[in-house]
């Protein structure tokens, strides 16, 4: 059976609640892409929730408060925050809650649907540093988006597109359709986290095999 088509996309209010619940219901919502004018789409298969400033963890916690880096998640529901690590890789959040509270979800795995060459090229155009020589079919299907940095590279996120709202091209998620049955749900601690790293804010699709 194929996969089902992306819908409309979330509106801003779908994000207008606790970081929580939204990195739940995003669970099989589709990410789409259309930058550089060329098309990819993925179901999203693995969420992580950043609650608010009293979250240790987050970017925008007390002890950091509002910076340069992390002025998008102040802003309103729904829009892109987008972050720079190790100096190398993207990531992808949506922004959620009220405007002024910071509060974000990570979009950690996305399941291929459309696109997958372009994925590919793009992955293998900035190859994993420690990979001198990459292999012969190297990424796998199941490592094009598996990881928030990787999905950064196959959808073409960078810096550009910090606070663009996500209910407009060029990136946008969209619910699927036709409509699909809510998946089962897992959820366990954050990964990659030093602070509040037992919190059960990470939440995936039940035997997704693309889960980072």
């Amino acid at each position: 059976m194929s996969a089902p088509a992306a819908g409309p996309a979330l509106p801003p209010s779908f994000y207008g609640r606790e970081a929580e619940e939204v990195a739940r219901d995003l669970l099989g919502a589709h990410l789409v892409s259309i930058v550089d004018d060329t098309p990819v789409r993925g179901r999203i298969v693995e969420t992580e929730a950043y609650v608010g400033p009293h979250d240790p963890a987050s970017h925008a916690a007390e002890r950091i408060g509002r910076t340069a880096r992390n002025a998008s998640m102040f802003g309103a529901p729904g829009i892109a925050y987008v972050y720079r690590i190790y100096g190398l890789h993207w990531c992808l959040n949506a922004v959620t809650g009220d405007p002024g509270h910071p509060a974000a979800v990570l979009i950690r795995a996305v399941e291929p649907l459309c696109g997958l060459e372009v994925m590919r090229r793009r992955r293998r155009e900035s190859p994993d540093r420690r990979l001198a020589t990459p292999p012969p079919g190297w990424p796998s299907d199941r490592d094009l988006a598996r990881g928030p940095a990787r999905l950064a590279r196959a959808f073409a996120i960078d810096g550009s597109l910090g606070g663009h709202p996500l209910d407009q091209p060029p990136l946008w998620i969209a619910a699927p359709s036709p409509p699909t049955t809510p998946p089962a749900v897992t959820t366990g601690p954050r990964i990659g986290v030093t602070r509040a790293a037992d919190w059960q804010l990470r939440f995936w699709i039940t035997g997704s095999q693309f889960v980072s």
